[in-house]
């Protein structure tokens, strides 16, 4: 069973002359306890292209100190990284290889570097002795792994690199604001901070192993990975762009990733600019939330599903940007994995409703064991959903559609229309949808009332919520119109949404009143809450006919119009 810490340090960088600064009377610091002296041996795994280093990740196998064992170390924020940690063993452990089986794919993971650190520890602790923070010395010296890129036969035989740094690391509950007092103290000491982002990324830089920009040691950016987005798929996308007379810009969208949205509006973007930026976004929220969603982190499915459907709405939207008949297979995987993810979410809203709704109702109207019948249906949907979902993950059909993604990133399939000024090209994509919302409205509200209208509803909530995608998609080329559109259309959404919810509601609550009714417990409080529902949907139909004129002037959709 793995265990994970959370690490918030920071990092600087030291030689043979530094001078560590008395810290005692920084911040709440009282006093600094010596803790002793560790001999630590690290080996890092990767793939042969460095998967893991690119978005700032490390796995490693380590011996000696307190803490022997593999490794796992996931960017959170900057300074901030999960470490998840697992018993030792031979070969890296797979509760930690399926954690990052969304970048290394079905590659091998190898041993890539060595380290071995002396390390030298100081606690500090303040008046009550309460440990507060960590400094610790270390002496690494570092070289290829036997088999590494650029290793040879053996990398023990290499001199390899050697440098000293400090590393500062709050225990416990500390207040990271210490850190920055005592980041101030070093400074005026002439301690400066590190250029690298982890250990691994200064021994791949000086060892020389960072091919094709793989690792790209020294880019970290503000959310812990490479801030220039995929260092092979950028030049790629370049060379391709270039050679089909497709434009620079598209080349350098699919490249940048989640970079400055500073952009927006800016003379000369290409619709290719605009349209792979924000699917690159989708893509990497893709990626980076997999293992986020097998630790089971909270809002972490939500989020995950959210990218899968966006990413496959901007498909169906730009088709003259993108290529359907690349982006189409991928969208059917997509609508897949959506599904998938949906099981457990979609229990858990739902639960969510039917007892915040079941706290409203008074105890007189609480007839029978209500509350235990709705956590026992809540908690028998629960139990396969986690291990339904994993299993996916784990699975073929899965892995898949991580290669399309990846390979999407890599060679983006832009057609003729990707080099055209963004401005026209994502104006027509969002009206084009709108157009295809307003359909669906008029004939939802034209369904006579029942089924016919709920599903009419329905379809209109997934038309609206396309368009806000592609208008939010746009904002860069049209700013604050597409924002304005975007925000419209998304008040349509919800409103429907919250319709559609209440069909779902009422028909569970079916469910549980027979479930009561044949158990002899009796159903009126569902009966109740059905009501409450079918009252809920009555009220949303009845207001969609003035929102929908409000958000369908004219002069908002003329606003997009360059």
């Amino acid at each position: 069973m793995a265990d994970t810490v959370r690490e918030i340090e920071r990092k600087y960088e030291a030689d043979n002359d530094t001078q560590l600064p008395d810290l005692a009377g920084i911040g709440p610091v009282a006093a600094v306890a010596e803790a002793g002296t560790e001999d630590l041996d690290a080996l890092y795994y990767d793939t042969t292209g460095l998967s893991l280093a690119a978005d700032g990740i490390t796995l490693r196998r380590r011996t000696g100190g307190r803490d022997a064992g593999w490794h796992l170390k996931l960017p959170v924020a900057p300074g901030v990284r999960d470490e998840v940690r697992a018993p030792l063993s031979d070969v890296p452990p797979p509760e930690l290889t399926a954690l990052v089986r969304s970048r290394a794919l079905d590659q091998e993971l190898v041993p890539v570097v060595r380290l071995r650190t002396r390390r030298t520890v100081r606690v500090l602790r303040d008046a009550a002795g309460t440990p507060l923070a960590e400094v610790a010395e270390d002496a690494v010296h570092a070289w290829p792994a036997a088999g590494a890129v650029g290793a040879g036969e053996s990398g023990a035989g290499r001199a390899g690199a050697r440098w000293r740094e400090i590393e500062v690391e709050l225990l416990g509950e500390g207040d990271t604001g210490l850190l920055d007092e005592i980041g101030r103290a070093l400074a005026a000491a002439g301690v400066r901070p590190a250029s690298a982002a982890s250990k691994l990324a200064r021994a791949l830089a000086e060892t020389g192993q960072g091919r094709d920009g793989a690792a790209a040691p020294h880019t970290a950016g503000p959310d812990g990975r490479r801030a220039d987005g995929s260092g092979k798929a950028a030049a790629k996308a370049k060379s391709r762009a270039k050679s089909k007379g497709k434009g620079k810009a598209a080349a350098k969208g699919a490249a940048k990733g989640k970079g400055k949205a500073a952009g927006a509006g800016k003379k000369g973007q290409t619709a290719g600019d605009v349209v792979l930026r924000y699917a690159h976004e989708q893509v990497r929220a893709i990626i980076e939330l997999e293992p986020a969603v097998r630790r089971d982190l909270p809002d972490s499915v939500h989020q995950m599903r959210v990218a899968t459907r966006r990413l496959r709405s901007a498909f169906r939207s730009y088709t003259k940007v993108l290529d359907r008949a690349v982006t189409r297979p991928i969208g059917v995987e997509l609508k897949w994995l959506a599904a998938e993810l949906g099981v457990e979410r979609d229990r858990e809203v739902l639960a969510g409703r039917l007892q915040e709704a079941l706290a409203g109702v008074p105890g007189t109207l609480r007839l029978g064991p209500v509350d235990a019948r709705l956590r026992i249906w809540s908690e028998r949907r629960r139990a396969g959903a986690r291990d339904q979902l994993l299993a996916v993950l784990d699975g073929p059909r899965h892995l898949s559609l991580l290669k399309s993604l990846h390979a999407f990133l890599e060679e983006p399939p832009l057609r003729k229309a990707a080099g055209r000024p963004a401005p026209e090209v994502v104006a027509g994509a969002v009206l084009k949808d709108y157009r295809r919302l307003a359909r669906r409205t008029e004939a939802a509200l034209a369904a006579p009332a029942g089924r016919e209208r709920d599903e009419a509803l329905h379809g209109a909530r997934k038309a609206a919520k396309r368009t806000r995608y592609a208008a939010e998609a746009a904002r860069p080329a049209l700013g604050r119109p597409a924002k304005k559109f975007a925000k419209r259309t998304k008040r349509v959404q919800q409103l429907l949404g919250d319709h559609q919810d209440s069909v779902v509601a009422r028909a569970t609550l079916r469910e549980l009143a027979t479930q009561a009714q044949r158990a002899g417990e009796g159903g009126f409080t569902f009966g109740l809450l059905y009501g409450r529902e079918e009252a809920l949907a009555a009220d949303r139909e009845r207001a969609l006919p003035d929102l929908w004129r409000k958000v369908s002037r004219r002069k908002h959709r003329a606003a997009l119009r360059p």
